[in-house]
Parts: structure tokens; C-alpha cells; sequence
């Protein structure tokens, strides 16, 4: 097998897990690492015994991870990527991370003649499954170009919105959004519960009307008959997403009214014990602030 058949992975998580999978059926030999080696199996992969022997064995190698943080230990700390790194190597940074840093990872990268791409994706669980994610890219063209075939294993839609940083400031603001009609759109399904509207009706009024977003096409129906959608971001991450946004938005200077209060519904939804479910539970949270309300009745 050629070099450019084998992929690293680092993270087999809910989402690098499937774009792993997605790689591996593409007839790719995929070699992982992740903080838990008992996720790489069922991704597909074959597990790396380091982030070295990763470098070592990679031209490409993507990221899948949870923050900055965690991004920035991968590639600068000890044994990480950055001091294994060699010349003429891509790393596409899948994840959803604060711009500043990727762009300070992509200049120190760049000096071990490293190319860096910072590559948020949208879609959720769902569209990774069906190879049809949307992949919002910054960072060089040309390096781009030569992962395009690997990111079409798991990717519809891949756009290149500029330098360094620009995918993952695309992919803030996108998840903002997300943020701002999921927590909206909740309040709302609870308030209409109130109210004694049915709410598969109100669904498709909205959904007809001006009120249409994302949450209320494609959570909600399925929320009021008790599926949650498990699996996808946790509330603990979306909490992250905003709090990325309004960083952003304080660095560029742009006022943000509506910012604060989309984080204080995902802080008190993940303090009333919604964090480590998927964000779509928010919902519930607002039920128990208004007296134990359910949109999905056990009877639905």
C-alpha cells in the first residue's frame, strides 16, 4: 500500500470514529491514536502505539478532538506531532477550535515545512455516517487539493474559505447559529406544550412560516416523539461552541447581544445534569424550569 493510502486519525470519537470508518471503507489504511484505545476497533482503524509512530508512518494525519487544548498538547507536548513532524506532511485539524490558536499552530507547523488545514465540518452523526458532511476549510490551497479524495470519503460539500483560521472561524459562527435556534427553538416547543398547542401542528406551521430554522426541520420533529438524537454534540460542547463565538466576536469587535444569553440556557441546562448528553436535551431543561414539562409525553 503507498504512502498516501495511509491515513493517521487522532481521535475515534463520536465523530472521528465515523469519518474513520468512512475512510477505512474507502479502502484506506487507517492508523489511530485516542486517549481511550478501546474506541479504535470499532472505527475501523488499526490502533498507532504513538503519536510518533503515527508521524512516522503518515504523510496525512487528522485531527478529531474536543478543544484547543487538547489540540495544542497533541501537536506541541512531549512526543507530539510537532517535534515528529516532517517536511511535506499535511495535518487537517477536524475539530471546532479557538482561530488564534490554530493560526499560531499552522506558523510553528509551517517551519517544519508542515502544512496545516484547519477543517470544520457540519452535519452531525448523521451526514459522517452517510459520507455527506459539509468541511468549511482555511489554509493552503494547494495542500487542500491533494486531501480532497481523503475528505470525500466523508464529505459532500468542501469549501475553501481562505487563509489559515478561516475555516474554523466559519465554523464557529456556524455553530453559534446552531446554538442560538437550538436554544430558541426549545423554549418555544415548551412554551407552545404550555399553551396546549399539538405540537407536531406547531412544527409545521413553523416549519411553513418565518420561524424556520435547522432545529425545527430537522430535531424537533423527531424530539416530540421522544428521540433525542443521541449521539451528537453534548451540552458540555455546545457551552464550548459559544463561549468560542463570543471570543471571536470581543476580538473582532462586534457587539453581541444575543451571545450571553444562548450560553447561560446550555450552562444551566448542563448544570441541572444535561452536559454529557446530546445538546438537543436542552429542551428538557427548560421543562424542568417551567415545572416539569415534557414535549415528548411517555405516551407520544
Amino acid at each position: 500500500m503507498t504512502a498516501q493510502h495511509v491515513v493517521g486519525m487522532v481521535g475515534v470519537g463520536n465523530m472521528g470514529g465515523r469519518m474513520a470508518r468512512r475512510l477505512t471503507e474507502a479502502g484506506y489504511d487507517v492508523r489511530a491514536v485516542d486517549a481511550d484505545p478501546a474506541k479504535i476497533p470499532a472505527s475501523g482503524a488499526k490502533p498507532a502505539a504513538s503519536l510518533a509512530e503515527l508521524a512516522a508512518d503518515c504523510d496525512v494525519i487528522m485531527l478529531s478532538l474536543p478543544d484547543s487544548l487538547v489540540i495544542e498538547s497533541v501537536i506541541r507536548g512531549p512526543g507530539g506531532l510537532l517535534g515528529h513532524a516532517r517536511d511535506g506532511q499535511i495535518i487537517v485539524d477536524l475539530s471546532t477550535a479557538n482561530p488564534a490558536s490554530t493560526r499560531a499552530l499552522h506558523d510553528e507547523l509551517a517551519a517544519r515545512g508542515v502544512r496545516f488545514l484547519d477543517a470544520g465540518i457540519s452535519g452531525g452523526a448523521a451526514a459522517a455516517d452517510k459520507g455527506t458532511l459539509t468541511l468549511m476549510v482555511g489554509g493552503d490551497a494547494a495542500a487542500l487539493e491533494k486531501v480532497r479524495p481523503l475528505l470525500a470519503a466523508f464529505s459532500a460539500h468542501v469549501h475553501h474559505m481562505g487563509a489559515s483560521g478561516a475555516g474554523h472561524v466559519t465554523k464557529v459562527l456556524n455553530n453559534f447559529l446552531n446554538g442560538v435556534t437550538l436554544a430558541a427553538t426549545a423554549e418555544v416547543m415548551v412554551a407552545g406544550k404550555k399553551a396546549g398547542l399539538d405540537l407536531a401542528q406547531l412544527l409545521e406551521v413553523i416549519n411553513s412560516s418565518s420561524g424556520v430554522s435547522f432545529a425545527s426541520l430537522n430535531r424537533f420533529p423527531r424530539i416530540i416523539r421522544g428521540d433525542y438524537l443521541e449521539g451528537g454534540l453534548t451540552g458540555q460542547l455546545m457551552a464550548k461552541d459559544v463561549r468560542l463565538y463570543l471570543s471571536l466576536a470581543e476580538d473582532l469587535g462586534v457587539p453581541t447581544l444575543v451571545g450571553p444569553g444562548t450560553l447561560t440556557a446550555f450552562q444551566v441546562s448542563n448544570a441541572l445534569g444535561y452536559g454529557d448528553v446530546i445538546s438537543n436535551r436542552v429542551v428538557d431543561a427548560y421543562g424542568d424550569l417551567a415545572g416539569g414539562v415534557r414535549v415528548a409525553d411517555d405516551d407520544d
